[in-house]
């Protein structure tokens, strides 16, 4: 067994990433969205059963993953997929199974 000294930089966000869609709720929020579309917090309010705090809440998660990313434009702000991130961040966790497991 190799012992890890440090985690590699391909890995420095990836737990907050699993932390983000490992909740039913913010998988389902994620599943919201049609493919390019950006949302405000008062339509992904709208479309679940969730109050408008445990949505924000939700929001700032998948945020701070980097599964979602922000926009404002005027008063609201508009939230997207980060589609790049979450491939990239799933490619080298991907890549580093096949080559080291």
């Amino acid at each position: 067994m190799k012992t890890p000294i440090h985690i590699p930089d391909a890995w420095q966000r990836i737990s907050d990433l699993f932390v983000a869609l490992g909740d039913a709720h913010r998988q389902r929020i994620l599943l919201s969205f049609e493919s390019g579309e950006r949302l405000s917090i008062s339509q992904i309010v709208a479309a679940s059963n969730l109050s408008r705090t445990a949505i924000t809440h939700h929001l700032k998660v998948l945020e701070q993953g980097g599964a979602l990313r922000s926009e404002k434009v005027g008063k609201e702000v508009l939230f997207s997929i980060d589609k790049v991130y979450m491939q990239t961040s799933l490619q080298n966790v991907l890549n580093y199974i096949q080559q080291e497991i």
